[in-house]
């Protein structure tokens, strides 16, 4: 197993333990730590998609890390989730 298959492995568990959290009502989707897990694995596995050119993978993780980082950004700047519906 290469560094890289670790590293992704990684950013892929990121994102599930988030997932998982938030689907057993231990962490709010819009909690620091659930957008962070998101924003960091999304960000690995978009970079990862972009080295091996998988494009659908890359448009998938590229904008799931978007939204997350948008969503650390809103909640620095003191917006809840009720306030961005």
């Amino acid at each position: 197993m290469s560094v890289v298959d670790v590293v992704e492995i990684l950013g892929a568990v990121a994102i599930l333990v988030a997932f998982a959290a938030a689907q057993a009502h231990r962490l709010e989707v819009d909690a620091w730590s659930y957008l962070a897990l998101n924003a960091a694995g999304s960000a690995v596995l978009a970079v990862i998609a972009a080295a091996d050119r998988s494009w659908g993978f890359l448009l998938l993780e590229g904008v799931w890390a978007i939204v997350s980082v948008i969503g650390l950004i809103g909640k620095a700047r003191g917006r809840t989730r009720a306030a961005l519906h």
